[in-house]
């Protein structure tokens, strides 16, 4: 009975520590390298976990992770770094001082195309470019795709785009599930959308995703999105249409299984 006693208090040992390892955080403090000042609403991203959060106005900040897992920090206007999370950290619990680097702004070259006005607001208003885009919904899918109604093969760029993304999809994540499985989890977060919801630069979807910006660009181009949507679109809205994308290529390869 006391052997009994012993190996059951033994199991809820074991189950409290490994629900302390899951439940493990480290904190820390983000300031402008140099003079050491406080940077508040930092992004920070632990890329491992995919789960997020921001510095407060003292330039700190807690997050769940554990040993080896990379935090993502990013702030506009300063370079992004990843920090690996050690024992030390963790063991310690000590609040870390991380130094960012400012960046030099620099403006990108803007090319206004001049049009000759006529002072008639019938005629002037032929010159300016008007791009719009539509979206074809198919029957048995959530969602459309979108298009450019200039294309003189629309339906078939539509038809393509069914079975197209879907290999591309396939191709670039088939060998990294993880990485799929990402998606949901980025999708689940409050706290990773609220980021990427404010953001253009694309930079913390290909650090979660591990793909290069060129690729995302492809990807979501591939699925039939327009340049329009690609060059407008927030960090947020990228990350739904990819997932929705995905997600349709898996309905999709199920029902190429049946047939």
């Amino acid at each position: 009975m006391r052997t009994l006693l012993l190996l059951i208090a033994f199991a809820f040992t074991s189950l409290v520590g490994i629900a302390q390892t899951n439940t493990t955080t480290v904190k820390g403090k983000i300031t402008k390298a140099g003079n050491l000042s406080p940077l508040e609403s930092v992004n920070i991203v632990n890329l491992n976990q995919v789960i997020g959060t921001t510095t407060n106005s003292k330039g700190e900040f807690e997050i769940k992770a554990q040993a080896n897992d990379t935090l993502h920090l990013s702030y506009l206007g300063y370079k992004s770094i990843k920090v690996r999370v050690t024992n030390d950290w963790i063991k310690y619990g000590t609040s870390t001082i991380i130094e960012m680097t400012e960046l030099a702004l620099a403006l990108e070259e803007v090319v206004v195309n001049q049009l000759k006005l006529t002072g008639y607001l019938e005629v002037d208003i032929k010159q300016v470019p008007i791009q719009k885009n539509i979206r074809y919904s198919i029957s048995g899918l959530n969602t459309g795709y979108e298009s450019s109604p200039s294309s003189p093969n629309a339906v078939t760029k539509v038809l393509g785009a069914i079975f197209n993304p879907a290999d591309f999809l396939h191709n670039m994540f088939g060998k990294k599930p993880r990485e799929m499985r990402k998606l949901r989890q980025m999708k689940q977060d409050d706290e990773i959308r609220n980021l990427l919801a404010s953001r253009f630069d694309r930079e913390m979807l290909t650090a979660l995703l591990q793909v290069d910006k060129v690729d995302l660009d492809l990807l979501v181009s591939e699925c039939n999105y327009s340049k329009d949507f690609i060059r407008t679109a927030n960090d947020l809205q990228v990350l739904d249409a990819i997932s929705a994308c995905y997600e349709e290529y898996k309905v999709l390869s199920r029902t190429r299984k049946r047939l």
